[in-house]
């Protein structure tokens, strides 16, 4: 074996989190090769849910249009749903338990989801959003997507990696010799290769899930894209979750579907295709339901996090670093969230315009992103038990007593009515699940490739739901419409340049601002003036959303985080921006003491609670153990 091929980035895993990477760097003129065992088909829906900073990133690289074609209209998929059944042979079978607004849906979060960013949430299963992504990283980057290759082995040193892969259609053998490695194979070989370990809790829940085709326009609830049956098998928690998948039609009118399943690990139905097949039927209280089944997938709920996010110029990337269990739909979105970090960083130093030491601020920034919402995803998954349980649902109870007790919420006594006002307190907590606008948008890095300025985050910042806009250190500039002078409504995010960085000053500093950054280091800065002519601030929220004085600025990285923030004009402008340009560009951050691997015991706990089934306490209502 003596071949051997040379590129800046070879990126080993053709998931989001691959394929993204490799779109970020190839917008900004950057070659690599990409490899994947598979061949970039995914035949499972997997993850389907695009909050509001994917779809940013998904703008940037051009595939945010395709998805909102193809997804769901507004009107069809904004709610959650909660039913004892879709139908069945009793009053109580096909009643509805509760329903949320979700996914920036309902007049509130409407409003709250556009005030976070000029993209609308969206919708489209994997198994669509993967094939956009290959056929615009195909295109970016013409014969070095390559599928049916599998990384074999690794070798690093001080200067690049190299990395031999096998082209399984072939049947041979080569190497790859990259400046940098990105590894955003699932955890499948890289982290193994590395001696990279994992932390946190596995094998928490096992799960069936069925995708299949069938009309259940005449059952299925309109509105809902996802319906979770609470049956008394469930001993309080879903026995099911029905997922619409469309294509071209959606609502109760989508033709596939999908039906998650809780699996005791020693039933052995598990094995058995056709009575996996009448279990959905079932569940659905449809026994007799045409199904056309597409594939069955076994898996399990874990929440994980690597210890290390970076080694030497190899990076860690999506499931290779972190795993979370699909409620909330945090994964596939921290994985892009990771791609749009690192993109711009790897372009920075490959260009010259960064040294090294800027990748050093990857793992800081992205490992707490990762921690929290793996954590949160965690205690998510435990969120439905106390719907059921509030209905008189517990472990112990026979099928029977449990539709005696789902009698009871039902009927017209004081009972019923007590518990059908749990019930509705229950429903509500999952809010936390279904409208968490501060875990999807309002995070923020504390350490990493930015200058703090002493200021507190938003009061609301340490909560799932809340989001105040903030153009603190480490948050997401703030989303403001600015206008053109040709009348052009733009969005302060949109202006934020792709390569560089982007320094946003009023139109009277504007002048100054340039004259600083002019040869301040290799990288550039692109100086948007706000308030002139030219971008005009018609409702003027600009300054007060920037927290700037006159004179004041906001730099801005390329993955629209805040850098650095000069409230006011400094003394010397050109003194201040080169040595803020340099710390943020050419040194390591320096890291707070203590134990690196302290933020996982909330990940601990959240998935002993979910193993035990143990309930936590809610607003409004507490449900025991």
């Amino acid at each position: 074996m003596t071949e051997l091929e040379e590129t800046p980035v070879l990126i080993v895993g053709g998931g989001p989190a691959g394929l993204t990477t490799a779109l970020e760097l190839a917008r900004r003129g950057i070659e690599g090769i990409v490899i994947d065992r598979r061949d970039f088909t995914t035949h499972f829906p997997r993850a389907h849910l695009l909050n509001v900073r994917t779809m940013e990133t998904f703008s940037d690289v051009g595939i945010a249009d395709r998805i909102y074609a193809e997804g769901p209209p507004e009107d069809q998929w904004h709610r959650v749903a909660w039913y004892t059944s879709l139908a069945g042979p009793t009053p109580l079978h096909g009643r509805r338990i509760g329903h949320l607004p979700a996914w920036g849906g309902g007049a509130v979060d409407r409003e709250r989801y556009a005030r976070a960013s000029p993209r609308r949430f969206g919708n489209l299963p994997q198994l669509r959003v993967d094939t956009l992504l290959w056929e615009q990283a195909d295109k970016a980057w013409p014969g070095r997507v390559r599928p049916r290759t599998e990384l074999v082995d690794l070798t690093l040193d001080d200067d690049a990696v190299t990395a031999t892969v096998r082209d399984l259609a072939a049947d041979r053998s080569y190497r790859v010799r990259a400046r940098y490695l990105v590894g955003a194979d699932g955890g499948r070989t890289c982290p193994e290769l590395l001696g990279v370990q994992v932390s946190g809790p596995r094998a928490l829940v096992d799960i069936v899930s069925v995708f299949f085709s069938a009309d259940l326009s005449a059952h299925a609830d309109p509105e809902a894209l996802l319906t979770y049956l609470i049956q008394p098998q469930g001993e309080g928690g879903p026995v099911g979750g029905l997922l619409a998948l469309g294509p071209g039609r959606w609502g109760a009118q989508s033709p596939q579907w999908s039906m998650g399943m809780h699996l005791h690990p020693e039933d052995p139905i598990g094995r058995d295709p056709e009575a996996l097949t009448q279990r959905v039927r079932d569940l659905l209280g449809l026994p007799e339901l045409e199904m056309t089944v597409h594939a069955i997938s076994h898996w399990q709920y874990e929440g994980v996090v690597a210890d290390r996010f970076r080694v030497g110029p190899v990076l860690l990337a999506g499931d290779a670093a972190h795993r979370h269990p699909p409620t909330g739909g945090l994964g596939l979105n921290t994985a892009v969230g990771d791609a749009a970090n690192l993109g711009w960083k790897l372009a920075a130093v490959l260009k010259g315009q960064a040294g090294d030491e800027l990748l050093d601020s990857y793992e800081p920034e992205r490992r707490q992103i990762a921690i929290r919402n793996v954590e949160h995803s965690l205690r998510n998954a435990g969120r439905h038990a106390p719907i059921g349980h509030a209905m008189g649902l517990r472990k112990g109870l026979s099928v029977e007593d449990g539709w005696a007790e789902i009698g009871v919420w039902a009927s017209d006594t004081e009972e019923g009515a007590r518990r059908r006002t749990a019930v509705e307190a229950a429903v509500a907590h999952n809010a936390e699940d279904y409208s968490q606008l501060g875990i999807e948008a309002g995070f923020c890095y504390e350490v990493g490739a930015l200058i703090g300025d002493g200021t507190a985050p938003p009061a609301d910042h340490d909560t799932a739901t809340g989001f105040t806009p903030s153009a603190r250190p480490g948050h997401h500039v703030p989303h403001v419409w600015l206008r053109t002078a040709t009348g052009e409504q733009v969005s302060s995010s949109d202006l934020v340049v792709a390569e560089g960085l982007t320094l946003f000053t009023d139109a009277g500093a504007a002048e100054d601002w340039r004259a600083a950054a002019a040869g301040s280091t290799g990288c550039p800065v692109t100086v948007v003036a706000v308030g002139g002519p030219e971008l005009a601030d018609p409702a003027n929220e600009w300054a007060e959303a920037a927290g700037l004085a006159a004179g004041g600025a906001l730099l801005v990285r390329p993955d629209r985080h805040v850098a650095w923030r000069a409230r006011q004009a400094p003394a010397d402008r050109k003194a201040e921006l080169g040595g803020v340009l340099w710390t943020l560009l050419h040194e390591s951050p320096t890291l707070p003491d203590g134990d690196p691997l302290a933020g996982l015991k909330g990940i601990a706990e959240a998935g002993e609670a979910l193993r035990v089934g143990r309930a936590r306490e809610a607003r409004l209502f507490t449900v025991a153990d």
